[in-house]
């Protein structure tokens, strides 16, 4: 129904965005990853996605199209509103997300604050296809390069190094070279922690 809005960015906060567009201020509830990418400047343009339920019409923001496209798949799993959608969105980033789906890695969307065992299962079932489809991921690839990635987190957590920053860099390097070894991968790493 609303595509996107464009406006006068009036208030933020890590949970939602007013924007004024036209005289009229919109209530945007946002994901950490949104928040995290939204610039100081006055006018903000933010993909949306109204919802429509018996006791509440909401709005939700996306920096991206990509973000937006996740958040839609996930609130199509049976057991996963928007909030819980929300929630995944602000712990990972979408592209974590969309390669833990394709790859079947069950732990990492548990990982996430609220996300049972059987809920990530649901997830992954019900989703892996469309994410494949719709992203045109290569599986071979995207499994190679999470077997190659949780092998040097690992490497690097017994080094000492937290796996959450580790994780970054690892993450960084991987957008940059996605064929690296294990071996290169963790010297690489070992560089920029």
């Amino acid at each position: 129904m609303i595509e996107h809005i464009k406006g006068k960015l009036v208030e933020k906060n890590p949970t939602y965005v007013v924007i004024e567009s036209n005289g009229v201020g919109y209530f945007i509830n946002i994901s950490l990853h949104t928040f995290s990418h939204i610039s100081p400047d006055e006018n903000i343009k933010l993909f949306t996605h109204f919802q429509v339920r018996e006791d509440a019409h909401t709005l939700y923001g996306f920096i991206e199209k990509s973000e937006r496209e996740i958040f839609r798949l996930l609130i199509s799993v049976s057991g996963v509103g928007a909030s819980t959608a929300r929630t995944m969105l602000s712990s990972m980033t979408p592209a974590q997300i969309r390669d833990a789906i394709a790859v079947g890695d069950a732990p990492t969307i548990q990982s996430i604050k609220g996300i049972g065992a059987k809920t990530a299962q649901r997830v992954i079932l019900d989703l892996k296809d469309k994410v494949l489809k719709v992203f045109g991921i290569d599986e071979v690839s995207e499994v190679q390069n999470n077997t190659n990635k949780e092998e040097a987190l690992s490497a690097l957590e017994v080094l000492g190094y937290a796996r959450k920053q580790a994780e970054r860099v690892v993450n960084k390097i991987l957008k940059s070279e996605p064929e690296l070894s294990v071996e290169a991968l963790i010297k690489q790493s070992l560089k920029n922690l």
